[in-house]
């Protein structure tokens, strides 16, 4: 009934190959603990991120607009524009959320962990900039589902998800080869 288009949200192939710098030290298990914990959000960002872009699809390619009001009127929540909207939302609040907290606390430590790795954090910090950006046009047309422009929105959202996942996965791989190696030599959380 639905076309869907098949975007592979696990782990796609970096932007661009560069070398990892190596870790300072040697792996500790508190370290590894938040190695795995990275790696953990990261694959649910791909995760949430692929349920959005197939949300988007059935909504523009292929929901008519009787079988929308159906499943609004049945319940709103279960209703593919309320879906859509409401996971992007949820989806890009989390992703500004998680970078935040890297930006403010990762990053320092590991620059302090590891000098050699400030052009890295560099271009995290640059992805950052990018994909916040990349957020607020998501956030800004998710937020017109609904209104009186309705087919433009839906168009305009799908085309501001597959920007995001253009940016987003490559960065999160980025992330994970380079800073992994260093993130594993640290204590983690005391408790």
């Amino acid at each position: 009934m639905y076309a869907y288009v098949s975007i592979d949200c696990r782990r796609p192939r970096s932007r661009a190959m560069t070398a990892v710098v190596p870790p300072p030290g040697p792996p500790t298990p508190g370290g590894e603990a938040l190695v795995t914990e990275l790696r953990w959000i990261h694959d649910m960002i791909r995760r949430d991120l692929g349920t959005v872009l197939r949300l988007a699809d059935e909504v523009t390619a292929g929901a008519s607009a009787d079988e929308i009001s159906r499943g609004l009127a049945s319940l709103a929540a279960q209703g593919p524009l309320w879906q859509l909207k409401i996971n992007c939302l949820r989806h890009c609040r989390f992703v500004h959320s998680h970078h935040g907290i890297e930006s403010a606390s990762l990053f320092p430590a590991l620059r302090a962990a590891n000098p050699a790795l400030g052009p890295v954090i560099d271009r995290l910090e640059a992805d950052h900039r990018t994909v916040s950006d990349v957020l607020d046009a998501v956030e800004a047309e998710a937020a017109g589902l609904g209104g009186p422009d309705e087919p433009a929105v839906r168009g305009r959202l799908a085309a501001a998800l597959r920007r995001l996942a253009d940016e987003l996965l490559p960065h999160l791989e980025y992330e994970e080869e380079h800073i992994s190696g260093t993130l594993a030599t640290f204590e983690g959380p005391t408790g």
